[in-house]
Order: structure tokens, then C-alpha cells, then sequence
């Protein structure tokens, strides 16, 4: 799928499919562009330089919001099918049920609570109501998953597609977006991501006025399914939490009162 051509430029795409290999009877052998190892198909991945994690005001999210806008705008039906459904809500129930392992505490009690204030949908317990939303979603958008390519300054392209879907297109703004109403993101470069996804034409919000209508319940559930993680992780490593993990429950505190 990532080397289809109509997500050229936006994601990183394999390398192509290599002939056979003299090297003891393996096909698609190290550095070429996958075929079978041993008689499993493999993929091979070109190299990309990733987001450099301690210089975050170089952090390409006007970049990223673009490529999201693009990725959002490609029509399902002209790409081959049948495509899965986009796995937000289930990872999210994956993360809460994450804490049913732990020693019960305050921060799993709030972030349980916050759970139970997100519609069934969200929780992965009932349909999307209304129309099922048919965008392509990438699914597990993070700063994580841009690479330039080619090396070393070559355009920012999306990579990891494993959770690559349709569904609600909000679902990919909802980190971002979690992490602005957490404080966790800077106003100002939540407001370059909201602009540039805005306008590149990106249809999980209005084009103008206020996006919350379609972010909030996306952006709860990553608030609680990061939460989760967090909590969770940290009861298994027997520390207390970082102050990330901390702003997160303080954020599922504020969810859980919430009508």
C-alpha cells in the first residue's frame, strides 16, 4: 500500500522487490529490496532521518499536518481493497485493559473513570454512529513517524502504515490536539498544525471555526489510552510517574467530571 501512486510524496514508499539471491539460497538478500528470507516474504524499507527528539522547535508539525491532510484526501475506492478499519478505539481498550495487571491506585481509578466517560464508540464497544467515515487514516500519528527521505534533507514522509485505515480522519489529530489541551504542546505550534492541515485541504475539521466539535472525543480517548500506558508502566517499573505521565492523569481528572 505505502508504494501505491497515489500516496507518493506522502508516505514512505518500500524498495522494490529484489530477484533472486546467490547467498545460500536466500532471496531478497541484506540490502536489497526484500522477495523472501528463508522462505518468509520480507519488506525492505529505505533509510530515513527521523524528527530530532532535542530540538523541538525544529519539530516538522506544520509538515506532518500536510501530509495528514493528503494522506486523508486520497479516495478509498481507488485504492486496493478490501482496507481494514483504522484501530484507534481498540488500541485504546487495549491500553485501559493494560491496568486490569497492575495494583490498583488513584491514577488507575481516575484514568478508569475518564474511560467510562467516552462514548461506547470510542471505547471500542459499539459503531461509529451516523455514516462510518471512510477517510484513509494513518492511525498512530506521532512526531515518531516522519523520516526525510532521501537523507539527509530530502521531504518529510510518513512511515509505519501497520495501522493504516479507514475511519474517523479526526483520529490522526487527536494526539496533537491531546497533547495542546494537556499543555503538553505549545499553543503555537498546535495553531501551525491546525493551520497548515487547514489549508491543505485535510476534512477532518471545518475549514475555518472552531475544530473541537470533531476533535474532542478522539482527543479524550488518547488522553486516557496514553494515560493508561503511562500508569500502567510505570506500576510495573515500581517508580512514580514522570511529569507527562502526571499532567496526563491530572487531564483524565478533568475528563472524568465532565457530563
Amino acid at each position: 500500500m505505502a508504494g501505491h501512486p497515489l500516496l507518493r510524496g506522502v508516505l514512505l514508499a518500500p524498495l522494490p522487490p529484489a530477484g533472486p539471491s546467490a547467498e545460500a539460497g536466500r532471496e531478497g538478500a541484506a540490502g536489497s529490496g526484500g522477495g523472501a528470507v528463508r522462505g518468509r516474504p520480507v519488506t525492505a524499507w529505505p533509510y530515513g532521518v527521523p524528527v530530532d527528539r532535542h530540538d523541538p522547535a525544529a519539530a516538522p508539525w506544520a509538515e506532518a499536518a500536510v501530509l495528514l491532510a493528503r494522506l486523508h484526501s486520497v479516495p478509498e475506492a481507488a485504492l486496493p481493497g478490501p482496507l481494514p478499519p483504522m484501530r484507534g478505539p481498540a488500541k485504546a481498550a487495549l491500553a485501559v485493559a493494560r491496568l486490569r495487571g497492575i495494583a490498583d491506585s488513584a491514577e488507575a481509578r481516575t484514568v478508569r473513570r475518564a474511560w467510562r466517560r467516552l462514548p461506547a464508540w470510542a471505547r471500542d464497544e459499539a459503531p461509529y454512529p451516523g455514516p462510518a467515515p471512510a477517510a484513509l487514516c494513518h492511525g498512530d500519528l506521532h512526531l515518531g513517524q516522519l523520516v526525510r527521505h532521501p537523507v539527509p534533507d530530502g521531504d518529510w514522509l510518513l512511515i509505519d502504515v501497520d495501522d493504516l485505515g479507514t475511519g474517523p480522519a479526526a483520529w490522526d489529530l487527536a494526539r496533537p490536539a491531546m497533547w495542546f489541551a494537556a499543555g503538553l504542546l505549545a499553543p503555537e505550534a498546535w495553531a501551525l498544525f491546525l493551520a497548515a492541515y487547514r489549508a491543505a485541504g485535510g476534512p477532518a475539521v471545518p475549514e475555518s471555526g472552531d475544530p473541537w466539535a470533531q476533535l474532542d472525543v478522539p482527543a479524550r480517548a488518547l488522553a486516557v489510552q496514553t494515560a493508561a500506558i503511562g500508569v500502567a508502566k510505570a506500576a510495573r517499573d515500581g517508580r512514580d510517574l514522570d511529569e507527562a505521565e502526571t499532567e496526563l492523569v491530572a487531564t483524565c481528572a478533568r475528563i472524568a467530571q465532565l457530563e
